[in-house]
């Protein structure tokens, strides 16, 4: 089994007084003290895993470092693709100094849009070609591979495969639901899946569910269906609460980190493929700290 870190965003803003503009995470790298920020934050998760005797798959700080983002916050092309490299480089040597724990260092992509409120690009085309600068910066960068983050819009995971693809990388789509299990489109997990296996022959690793709580989705996972059978990893909120609640809210909810923990480790008892285990929003090394010592007592 391996493991995640929680949620970097949440976290760092709420617990570490960071200034994330726009949620942006790798603008840490910028400088000396972003990145030792950086460096103490993924330390506990090496430290957990270690404890464990369980694997780890860190994503590098670039999930908002795609141009639309990158624009607001005065990013050209070529600082873009700098600060890529950067955060690759970054989460590669922490993986290189890592003698007792496997690391799997995965290059992040996030969505075009604000995942809650704007589900993206309109064609598959239209995702591959915003989708593909980025790619190629982090595949080039020697990562291992690439995952992207809170995608709601089948085409724009079909874009982002098809761009991993070009660069021979595995690929993995995390898809977030809302509390009744499926995309904000409405479209049941399963079709999701289904749908972006038939457009890209089935090209991706595995897909993942994030940026919802186990108690919006377990429930489907007993689900026979095809598409289902392909979700190895979950990346789960702390909060039970909506996402339209969660963007009104303006204090942290970070749930009960030991209930949390348990419900990931039966997650992985229940589902035998499911074998991925970490947190997204209001989770932090107390949530991924639970998991393993459920699965450890469990």
């Amino acid at each position: 089994m391996f493991l995640t870190d929680g949620g970097i965003e949440t976290d760092l803003i709420f617990h570490k007084g960071a200034d994330l503009p726009e949620f942006a995470s790798f603008v840490l790298h910028e400088d000396a003290s972003g990145e030792a920020m950086l460096r103490d934050y993924f330390g506990d998760y090496f430290r957990i895993a270690a404890d464990s005797g369980l694997g780890l798959v860190l994503e590098t700080a670039t999930w908002r470092a795609s141009s639309d983002w990158g624009m607001k916050l005065g990013y050209d092309e070529a600082r873009l693709r700098s600060v890529n490299q950067r955060a690759a480089e970054f989460m590669l040597a922490l993986q290189a100094g890592e003698a007792d724990t496997t690391v799997v260092v995965s290059g992040c992509v996030g969505p075009r849009g604000d995942a809650y409120s704007d589900l993206g690009p309109a064609s598959a085309d239209e995702a591959l070609a915003y989708h593909r600068p980025q790619v190629e910066v982090l595949a080039g960068s020697g990562v291992d591979l690439l995952t992207a983050l809170t995608l709601t819009n089948v085409a724009e995971a079909i874009g982002f495969v098809r761009a991993a693809s070009e660069h021979s990388m595995q690929a993995v789509v995390a898809l977030t639901v809302e509390t009744d299990g499926r995309l904000p489109s409405g479209m049941s997990l399963a079709q999701a899946i289904e749908t972006i296996d038939a457009e890209t022959d089935a090209a991706a690793a595995y897909f993942m569910i994030n940026c919802a709580h186990p108690d919006h989705f377990t429930s489907l996972l007993a689900d026979p269906a095809a598409g289902l059978q392909r979700v190895r990893g979950i990346r789960a909120n702390a909060s039970r609460l909506s996402h339209a609640e969660l963007d009104d809210s303006t204090e942290l909810d970070d749930g009960d980190p030991t209930e949390f923990g348990v419900l990931l480790a039966a997650l992985h008892s229940a589902n035998a493929q499911i074998s991925i285990l970490g947190g997204c929003c209001g989770t932090d090394a107390r949530h991924i700290a639970a998991i393993a010592a459920a699965h450890r007592n469990g």
